[in-house]
């Protein structure tokens, strides 16, 4: 296991990385503050899965696998782009609810946390900065546990850290749901902007290398 320093040095850098505008805690942000936070929530749900799956995959060793095969990288990456265009189209396309209706969208819990798995699942860049940043905190003392138990033990903190992090920003950012929600005019801007986020992720996507 690692040191305490080690640990208190990684919990640190792990709660920043995760606090930092990135991806996911946008979409986690704009998702609150369109649908409320329980929205957020279930999205927050989808993707800590999403992480947990990476880090047991990092422990297994088959995201050297990915890493070193620019064939899988490239499939896995082409599903994701084409869902995030989807996802983008969905959201250009999306109508404006009235309160009354969006009980409907706060009931879907199981579809926002299946499309936080996806989203997170067909972005390679995770996996591969898994692989790049767990293994610097790694202890390869005599006495320490196997290097795959320190991965998989460091990987569920940094899923700790991050389902912390994205709930306050879900509830945080909730609280501004009950002022969008009947301003029909609010929530076309926040589906565009969502829409955006969408491309701008599909366009990283495109463009990021192994």
């Amino acid at each position: 296991m690692p040191s305490i320093e080690t640990l208190i040095t990684f919990i640190g850098i792990s709660t920043f990385l995760c606090f930092l505008p990135g991806p996911d805690n946008i979409l986690v942000l704009s998702q609150s503050a369109l649908n409320g936070c329980k929205t957020g929530m279930s999205i927050t749900i989808g993707l800590c899965i999403g992480l947990i799956i990476h880090t047991s995959l990092i422990s297994l060793g088959v995201s050297a696998i990915i890493r070193e095969n620019t064939i899988a990288f490239e499939v896995i990456r082409g599903l994701g782009v084409l869902y995030l265009t989807y996802l983008a189209w969905r959201a250009f396309n999306a109508k404006p609810v009235k309160l009354e209706d969006n009980s409907k969208i706060l009931n879907e819990s199981s579809k926002l946390i299946k499309k936080g798995i996806i989203m997170n699942l067909s972005n390679p860049k995770i996996i591969i900065f898994f692989l790049a940043f767990l293994p610097q905190f790694i202890s390869n003392h005599k006495e320490a546990m196997p290097v795959s138990l320190q991965l998989l033990y460091l990987g569920f903190i940094f899923v700790g850290i991050a389902f912390v992090s994205f709930t306050l920003i879900s509830y945080l950012s909730g609280f501004l749901h009950k002022i969008i929600v009947n301003n029909l005019t609010v929530q076309t801007i926040l589906n565009k902007i969502t829409g955006l986020i969408f491309i701008a992720l599909a366009i990283n996507l495109v463009m990021s290398q192994i």
